[in-house]
């Protein structure tokens, strides 16, 4: 039992399918783009990446979080490079997406890499003198800086 048992538990079975749903528009986006940028693979990870995030979290709690003031940038440009991709300008689309999903998890991802660093195998691949230079730059462990736009 993965999630703390029943319906009540944080492991339920719509959030398996979510993750299952949100892992395959990952993969299908990778193999998108080894396959020299395919269209159709990428366009279907992207689709298979939002309905996972929407069975995972909640249809409105999704809408919630692209729709935050401080998320607005983040997700015009991330939708927006979907929209690009499915036009047919991949690799502008895919360079848009990149830069709207930093703009929305990047404060998600000092949390990731401390969970990653406890992972046996990953754990040293990361304490790497290389690796660890590289992620401190990008995700240092004081957190990222924020998006939100500051007035002075």
């Amino acid at each position: 039992m993965l999630g703390g048992g029943g319906e009540g538990g944080w492991l339920n079975d719509q959030r398996k399918i979510g993750l299952g749903l949100t892992a395959c528009g990952l993969l299908f986006g990778i193999i998108g783009m080894v396959l020299f940028f395919d269209r159709g693979l990428i366009a279907m990870g992207n689709l298979l990446f939002l309905a996972g995030l929407s069975t995972t979290i909640g249809f409105s709690n999704t809408i919630q979080f692209f729709m935050r003031r401080k998320n607005r940038k983040g997700s015009l440009f991330y939708l927006g490079g979907c929209a690009i991709v499915i036009y047919g300008w991949t690799v502008f689309g895919l360079v848009l997406e990149a830069y709207g999903f930093w703009l929305l998890f990047c404060e998600f991802f000092p949390t990731a890499l401390q969970f990653f660093r406890q992972v046996p195998i990953l754990g040293k691949f990361l304490d790497l003198p290389i690796i660890k230079m590289i992620i401190n730059r990008v995700a240092p462990m004081g957190g990222l800086p924020t998006t939100e736009n500051k007035r002075y």
